[in-house]
């Protein structure tokens, strides 16, 4: 089973409360998602990236970013959590 890609999208500016405008991530949880190695984690750490994304609003731009990225590694994508 193929890893997931990374939830980054290659924006990478840190603006939203020390949040990436690309991805929701912190420059904290960008290290750790290059640490997260296998299929099941890193499925589980893009899907809490998600549900961040859904709580703080304004990622939608993300979703074709991502579909795309998942699409050229024949990954499906996560489902997107309900907001909190």
């Amino acid at each position: 089973m193929p890893k997931p890609p990374s939830p980054c999208i290659g924006v990478c500016k840190f603006k939203r409360d020390a949040h990436c405008i690309g991805c929701s991530m912190t420059r904290e949880q960008k290290a750790l998602s290059k640490q997260v190695k296998k299929p099941k984690a890193r499925r589980a750490f893009v899907t809490l990236v998600m549900a961040q994304q859904a709580v703080m609003g304004g990622y939608r731009h993300w979703d074709a970013a991502y579909a795309k990225a998942c699409a050229k590694k024949g990954v499906e994508m996560p489902q997107r959590p309900d907001a909190a």
